[in-house]
Protein backbone atom coordinates (compact mmCIF):
# COMPACT_ATOMS: atom_id res chain seq x y z
CA UNK A 1 0.00 0.00 0.00
CA UNK A 2 1.36 3.41 -1.00
CA UNK A 3 -0.51 6.55 -0.02
CA UNK A 4 -1.40 8.99 -2.78
CA UNK A 5 0.12 11.79 -0.66
CA UNK A 6 3.54 10.13 -0.39
CA UNK A 7 6.36 11.76 -2.35
CA UNK A 8 8.81 9.25 -3.78
CA UNK A 9 11.98 10.25 -5.60
CA UNK A 10 13.56 8.75 -8.70
CA UNK A 11 15.23 5.34 -8.87
CA UNK A 12 13.60 4.14 -5.63
CA UNK A 13 13.44 0.33 -5.29
CA UNK A 14 10.56 -1.10 -3.26
CA UNK A 15 10.33 -4.69 -2.01
CA UNK A 16 7.18 -6.77 -1.71
CA UNK A 17 4.39 -5.83 0.74
CA UNK A 18 5.75 -2.36 1.53
CA UNK A 19 3.38 0.04 3.33
CA UNK A 20 3.97 3.78 2.88
CA UNK A 21 1.54 6.02 4.76
CA UNK A 22 0.40 9.62 4.23
CA UNK A 23 2.87 12.44 3.63
CA UNK A 24 5.97 10.25 3.65
CA UNK A 25 8.89 11.78 1.72
CA UNK A 26 11.47 9.46 0.17
CA UNK A 27 14.54 10.83 -1.61
CA UNK A 28 16.23 9.55 -4.75
CA UNK A 29 18.07 6.22 -5.01
CA UNK A 30 16.56 4.69 -1.87
CA UNK A 31 16.32 0.90 -1.45
CA UNK A 32 13.49 -0.45 0.69
CA UNK A 33 13.28 -4.16 1.53
CA UNK A 34 10.32 -6.52 1.83
CA UNK A 35 7.52 -5.99 4.39
CA UNK A 36 8.75 -2.55 5.46
CA UNK A 37 6.21 -0.23 7.13
CA UNK A 38 6.83 3.52 6.85
CA UNK A 39 4.46 5.51 9.07
CA UNK A 40 3.02 8.87 8.15
CA UNK A 41 5.19 11.98 7.75
CA UNK A 42 8.49 10.06 7.84
CA UNK A 43 11.32 11.68 5.85
CA UNK A 44 13.96 9.46 4.24
CA UNK A 45 16.98 11.10 2.62
CA UNK A 46 18.60 10.11 -0.65
CA UNK A 47 20.63 6.93 -0.89
CA UNK A 48 19.20 5.29 2.23
CA UNK A 49 18.86 1.51 2.52
CA UNK A 50 16.08 0.00 4.65
CA UNK A 51 16.21 -3.71 5.51
CA UNK A 52 13.37 -6.23 5.45
CA UNK A 53 10.60 -6.17 8.08
CA UNK A 54 11.63 -2.80 9.53
CA UNK A 55 9.17 -0.25 10.92
CA UNK A 56 9.97 3.45 10.52
CA UNK A 57 8.16 6.26 12.34
CA UNK A 58 6.35 4.15 14.93
CA UNK A 59 4.51 6.09 17.61
CA UNK A 60 5.43 5.04 21.17
CA UNK A 61 2.95 3.17 23.31
CA UNK A 62 2.91 4.47 26.88
CA UNK A 63 2.77 1.81 29.58
CA UNK A 64 0.63 2.82 32.55
CA UNK A 65 3.66 2.63 34.86
CA UNK A 66 6.16 4.34 32.54
CA UNK A 67 7.94 7.31 34.12
CA UNK A 68 9.96 8.45 31.09
CA UNK A 69 7.50 8.25 28.17
CA UNK A 70 5.58 11.49 27.55
CA UNK A 71 2.19 11.70 25.92
CA UNK A 72 2.75 14.43 23.31
CA UNK A 73 2.70 15.10 19.60
CA UNK A 74 6.04 14.10 18.13
CA UNK A 75 7.73 15.47 15.02
CA UNK A 76 8.30 13.05 12.11
CA UNK A 77 11.14 10.57 12.00
CA UNK A 78 13.92 12.00 9.84
CA UNK A 79 16.67 9.94 8.22
CA UNK A 80 19.52 11.89 6.63
CA UNK A 81 21.36 10.95 3.46
CA UNK A 82 22.85 7.48 3.00
CA UNK A 83 21.54 6.08 6.27
CA UNK A 84 21.46 2.27 6.45
CA UNK A 85 18.84 0.53 8.60
CA UNK A 86 19.11 -3.24 9.01
CA UNK A 87 16.40 -5.88 9.04
CA UNK A 88 13.75 -6.11 11.78
CA UNK A 89 14.51 -2.68 13.26
CA UNK A 90 12.03 -0.31 14.86
CA UNK A 91 12.83 3.40 14.62
CA UNK A 92 10.32 5.66 16.36
CA UNK A 93 8.68 8.89 15.32
CA UNK A 94 10.52 11.86 16.81
CA UNK A 95 14.02 10.46 16.18
CA UNK A 96 16.61 12.10 13.92
CA UNK A 97 19.41 10.07 12.34
CA UNK A 98 21.94 12.22 10.51
CA UNK A 99 23.87 11.38 7.33
CA UNK A 100 25.70 8.05 7.01
CA UNK A 101 24.39 6.55 10.26
CA UNK A 102 24.41 2.73 10.22
CA UNK A 103 21.92 0.72 12.29
CA UNK A 104 22.35 -3.06 12.57
CA UNK A 105 19.63 -5.71 12.46
CA UNK A 106 17.13 -5.96 15.34
CA UNK A 107 17.97 -2.55 16.80
CA UNK A 108 15.40 -0.27 18.43
CA UNK A 109 15.69 3.52 18.53
CA UNK A 110 13.08 5.43 20.52
CA UNK A 111 11.53 8.90 20.21
CA UNK A 112 13.40 12.11 21.09
CA UNK A 113 16.70 10.54 20.05
CA UNK A 114 19.31 12.27 17.89
CA UNK A 115 22.23 10.38 16.35
CA UNK A 116 25.14 12.16 14.68
CA UNK A 117 26.89 11.53 11.38
CA UNK A 118 28.76 8.28 10.73
CA UNK A 119 27.70 6.69 14.01
CA UNK A 120 27.21 2.90 14.11
CA UNK A 121 24.44 1.38 16.20
CA UNK A 122 25.09 -2.36 16.36
CA UNK A 123 22.92 -5.44 16.11
CA UNK A 124 20.27 -5.70 18.81
CA UNK A 125 21.13 -2.36 20.45
CA UNK A 126 18.33 -0.55 22.29
CA UNK A 127 18.50 3.24 22.44
CA UNK A 128 15.81 4.59 24.76
CA UNK A 129 14.06 7.95 24.55
CA UNK A 130 15.45 11.44 25.26
CA UNK A 131 18.99 10.40 24.36
CA UNK A 132 21.56 12.28 22.31
CA UNK A 133 24.40 10.49 20.53
CA UNK A 134 27.20 12.33 18.74
CA UNK A 135 29.08 11.62 15.53
CA UNK A 136 31.58 8.82 14.84
CA UNK A 137 30.29 6.83 17.82
CA UNK A 138 30.33 3.03 17.79
CA UNK A 139 27.82 1.10 19.89
CA UNK A 140 28.31 -2.65 19.60
CA UNK A 141 25.97 -5.65 19.76
CA UNK A 142 23.26 -5.81 22.44
CA UNK A 143 24.30 -2.67 24.33
CA UNK A 144 21.51 -0.98 26.28
CA UNK A 145 21.42 2.83 26.23
CA UNK A 146 18.86 3.94 28.80
CA UNK A 147 16.59 6.97 28.56
CA UNK A 148 17.98 10.47 29.18
CA UNK A 149 21.58 9.59 28.31
CA UNK A 150 24.23 11.61 26.44
CA UNK A 151 27.04 10.14 24.35
CA UNK A 152 29.44 12.65 22.81
CA UNK A 153 31.53 12.27 19.64
CA UNK A 154 33.98 9.40 19.05
CA UNK A 155 32.84 7.26 21.98
CA UNK A 156 33.11 3.47 21.87
CA UNK A 157 30.65 1.17 23.66
CA UNK A 158 31.43 -2.55 23.60
CA UNK A 159 28.88 -5.42 23.51
CA UNK A 160 26.41 -5.90 26.38
CA UNK A 161 27.19 -2.60 28.11
CA UNK A 162 24.30 -1.43 30.29
CA UNK A 163 23.40 2.17 31.09
CA UNK A 164 21.02 2.83 34.02
CA UNK A 165 18.95 5.86 35.03
CA UNK A 166 17.06 5.01 38.23
CA UNK A 167 18.88 4.70 41.56
CA UNK A 168 15.58 3.86 43.26
CA UNK A 169 14.89 0.78 41.08
CA UNK A 170 11.29 1.70 40.44
CA UNK A 171 10.32 2.49 44.05
CA UNK A 172 8.92 5.78 45.47
CA UNK A 173 7.58 8.76 43.56
CA UNK A 174 10.68 10.72 44.57
CA UNK A 175 12.74 8.79 42.02
CA UNK A 176 11.08 10.72 39.20
CA UNK A 177 12.94 13.87 40.26
CA UNK A 178 16.31 12.23 39.66
CA UNK A 179 15.99 10.21 36.45
CA UNK A 180 19.20 10.68 34.48
CA UNK A 181 21.25 8.35 32.36
CA UNK A 182 25.05 8.49 32.09
CA UNK A 183 26.97 11.14 30.17
CA UNK A 184 29.95 10.00 28.10
CA UNK A 185 32.32 12.80 27.17
CA UNK A 186 34.20 12.83 23.87
CA UNK A 187 36.32 9.78 23.19
CA UNK A 188 35.23 7.78 26.23
CA UNK A 189 35.42 3.99 25.84
CA UNK A 190 33.40 1.39 27.74
CA UNK A 191 34.49 -2.27 27.85
CA UNK A 192 32.21 -5.25 27.33
CA UNK A 193 29.50 -6.05 29.89
CA UNK A 194 30.22 -2.97 32.02
CA UNK A 195 27.43 -1.21 33.91
CA UNK A 196 27.24 2.57 34.31
CA UNK A 197 25.09 3.84 37.18
CA UNK A 198 22.57 6.70 36.83
CA UNK A 199 23.86 10.22 36.24
CA UNK A 200 27.52 9.20 36.12
CA UNK A 201 29.83 11.35 33.98
CA UNK A 202 32.55 9.46 32.13
CA UNK A 203 35.24 12.05 31.34
CA UNK A 204 37.00 12.61 28.01
CA UNK A 205 39.17 9.71 26.85
CA UNK A 206 38.35 7.62 29.94
CA UNK A 207 38.67 3.87 29.41
CA UNK A 208 36.41 1.58 31.46
CA UNK A 209 37.70 -2.00 31.53
CA UNK A 210 35.40 -4.92 30.71
CA UNK A 211 33.03 -6.07 33.42
CA UNK A 212 33.35 -2.93 35.55
CA UNK A 213 30.58 -1.23 37.53
CA UNK A 214 31.02 2.54 37.47
CA UNK A 215 29.58 4.22 40.58
CA UNK A 216 31.42 7.58 40.53
CA UNK A 217 32.39 10.21 37.97
CA UNK A 218 35.76 9.62 36.34
CA UNK A 219 38.81 11.73 35.58
CA UNK A 220 39.96 12.37 31.99
CA UNK A 221 42.47 10.07 30.26
CA UNK A 222 42.45 7.46 33.01
CA UNK A 223 41.74 3.72 32.98
CA UNK A 224 39.17 2.44 35.48
CA UNK A 225 38.47 -1.17 36.34
CA UNK A 226 36.73 -3.34 38.92
CA UNK A 227 33.53 -3.58 40.96
CA UNK A 228 33.17 -0.82 41.91
CA UNK A 229 35.45 0.70 39.30
CA UNK A 230 38.57 2.45 40.60
CA UNK A 231 41.24 4.48 38.85
CA UNK A 232 44.05 2.20 37.69
CA UNK A 233 46.51 4.16 35.51
CA UNK A 234 46.79 6.64 32.64
CA UNK A 235 45.49 5.80 29.19
CA UNK A 236 48.64 5.17 27.06
CA UNK A 237 49.47 8.15 24.80
CA UNK A 238 49.16 6.04 21.64
CA UNK A 239 45.52 5.27 22.56
CA UNK A 240 44.44 8.86 23.15
CA UNK A 241 41.81 10.12 20.71
CA UNK A 242 43.96 13.03 19.56
CA UNK A 243 46.60 10.56 18.32
CA UNK A 244 44.25 8.49 16.12
CA UNK A 245 44.45 8.84 12.34
CA UNK A 246 40.65 8.85 12.00
CA UNK A 247 40.13 11.72 14.45
CA UNK A 248 38.94 14.87 12.70
CA UNK A 249 38.99 17.22 15.68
Amino acid sequence: MISETAKIGINVRLGENVVIEDNVVIGDNVVIGHNVVIRKDTVIGEGCVIGDNTVLGKKPFKASASATTDEKELPPLVLGKYVTIGANCVIYRGAVLHDFVFVGDLASIREDVEIGEYTIVGRGVAVENKTKIGKYVKIETNAYITAISTIEDYCFIAPNVTFTNDNFLGRTEERKKYFKGPTLKKGARIGASSTILPGIVIAEDTLIAAGSVVTKDTNPRKIYMGVPAREYKDVPPEQLLENQLYYKG
